[in-house]
């Protein structure tokens, strides 16, 4: 079955840098988008970044990111990551990889991960 498992999430001081990973197993990852989101205490999921199969084209969903945030996948390794530089306490959240619903389609999602905590704080 499809697995997606998260890493890298901790605490970082704003102004610094963390970059997440998501490995994936259970399907052939190149075949389908991938994207970041990310959920706030008490807040709505958002998403953040998106990125189709091969990679070439990069889908932004969340303004505040743009400059800071990279999403990028090596589908050599069925890896999916997302650096992020920096960071601001506004960025603190649960973040989620998830699956796409085809090759440059990220919406309706399909299964996503279980997530990793980033925390911004001095």
């Amino acid at each position: 079955q499809v697995q997606l498992v998260e890493s890298g999430g901790g605490l970082a001081q704003p102004g610094g840098s963390l970059r997440l990973s998501c490995a994936a197993s259970g399907f052939t990852f190149s075949n389908y988008a991938m994207a970041w989101t990310r959920q706030a205490p008490g807040k709505s999921l958002e998403w953040v970044l998106g990125i189709n199969g091969d990679g070439s084209e990069v889908y932004h969903y969340k303004d505040s990111v743009k400059g800071r945030f990279t999403i990028s996948r090596d589908n050599a390794k069925n890896t999916l990551y997302l650096q992020m530089n920096s960071l601001k306490p506004e960025d603190t959240a649960f973040y989620l990889c998830a699956q796409g619903y085809g090759f440059n389609e990220v919406l309706p999602p399909g299964s996503v991960g279980q997530g990793t905590q980033v925390t911004v704080s001095s």
